[in-house]
């Protein structure tokens, strides 16, 4: 079956998480994703360690592998060639990067008006915009730091938030893009950047503050959230595991208490609305609290699911690979990783029709199908040996 964006043709010069999050967007959901690497050793996000380590395999499966020594004349002159073919660039080097190797948006639309290129950076254009950035960073300058973490300890985000935001909002305009070339026949310049992503995260707060007059407390706050619902928060279970409990509406709350036989809160004035029960908050959370301390978390979960209040046990990342919610249907996609490890991961969080979100390639070697592109761009046998023995470009030997 096609895929959305069967027939696209995106290369992608990008490493670590936010250029690399567009591309595998764009992959899922059909595009020929090219990932241009350094010849000879390829994308240095392959070589991370530590909370690194997986990101190449995050991001970068349903792609082929290209790599050339950009640095040369005739490296560029097929990435030139090759831009001929293509429907979108993707890049999130360094600020300049791009231009010094002769491949910036001016050189190659000039090669290919019809060309949609999409810079991935740290800031948009501004006072700002010379300088580099990473996700933490921008989570720090932002305010997300601090809203994460405790009052004086501002902590970055269990996950690279910002910089798979900032690819999403790069894919964004990258369609917006090409569905205006269907009018006007042209490409044009598209740039998503970390700061400003970090700012849109951070505008439900700057409205709250605008409204109220007072900054938002960090989440980590004692109380930081009692003024919007009445309970909304972990709470420990008999095995010491904890489970997330929302009660944030009357239907929630009279399903509670009426499991666990209690109509006189139901019935208690005090409580009556939510407004009622933020405001006498310390009259029964502890009330809360030992009723779920008094059920395993097992337990907790199925009463939840069967009276219908939102909850959720507190996981870890490793809890994920055997969630039944995230297996159904075969939407984990079974990824190679090193050591000969195979492990499920989630796909492309999206149903769209009758379309299959699968895996299509493992995430390549470093030059995989150098061959095979250039075969494409039509290039004989002779001239991509030629260029091997060169090392302009390179593929995997045995």
């Amino acid at each position: 079956m096609s895929l959305p964006l069967d027939g696209v043709r995106v290369l992608e010069f990008c490493h670590t998480i936010m250029g690399p999050s567009a591309g595998v967007l764009l992959a899922d959901l059909g595009a020929d994703v090219i990932k241009v690497e350094a010849a000879p050793d390829g994308d240095t996000t392959r070589r991370l360690r530590g909370f690194a380590t997986g990101f190449f395999y995050a991001f970068n499966r349903n792609k082929r592998s290209l790599a050339i020594d950009l640095k040369s004349d005739e490296g560029r002159e097929l990435v030139h060639k090759l831009v001929k073919s293509a429907d979108v660039l993707l890049e999130n080097f360094g600020p300049g990067t791009m231009e010094r190797l002769g491949c910036g948006y001016k050189d190659l639309s000039a090669v290919n008006p019809r060309l949609v290129f999409c810079a991935l950076k740290g800031f948009l254009s501004g006072p700002y915009e010379h300088r580099p950035a990473l996700d933490e960073v921008v989570q720090f300058m932002g305010g997300l730091a601090h809203m994460t973490g405790p009052p004086g300890q501002p902590l970055r985000a269990g996950a690279s938030v910002i910089d798979i935001m900032g690819g999403m909002f790069a894919v964004i305009g990258v369609q917006a893009a090409l569905r205006e070339r269907e009018s006007t026949g042209k490409g044009q310049f598209v740039k998503s950047a970390l700061f400003e992503s970090t700012a849109f995260l951070m505008t439900q707060h700057m409205a709250g503050e605008a409204i109220t007059g007072t900054p938002a407390p960090p989440m980590a706050s004692k109380g930081a959230r009692t003024g919007a619902w009445a309970i909304y928060e972990p709470f420990e279970t008999s095995g010491g595991e904890s489970i997330f409990i929302g009660l944030t509406s009357n239907n929630h709350w009279h399903a509670f208490w009426k499991y666990f036989d209690r109509q006189d809160l139901i019935d208690d004035p005090r409580f009556a609305t939510n407004a009622d029960r933020v405001d006498n908050r310390p009259d029964f959370r502890d009330i809360v609290a030992a009723c779920i301390k008094g059920k395993s978390l097992q337990e907790m979960c199925e009463l939840a699911d069967r009276i219908g209040i939102p909850f959720a046990p507190v996981a870890k990342p490793g809890d994920l690979f055997d969630d039944p919610q995230l297996n159904a249907g075969g939407r984990m996609l079974d990824i190679e990783f090193p050591g000969g490890v195979t492990k499920g991961v989630p796909s492309l969080p999206i149903e769209m029709g009758d379309h299959k979100f699968t895996l299509r390639r493992q995430a390549p070697k470093v030059g995989e199908h150098t061959k095979e592109i250039l075969a494409e761009m039509g290039l004989g046998a002779s001239e991509i040996d030629d260029l091997g023995a060169r090392h302009i470009v390179t593929w995997p030997h045995k």
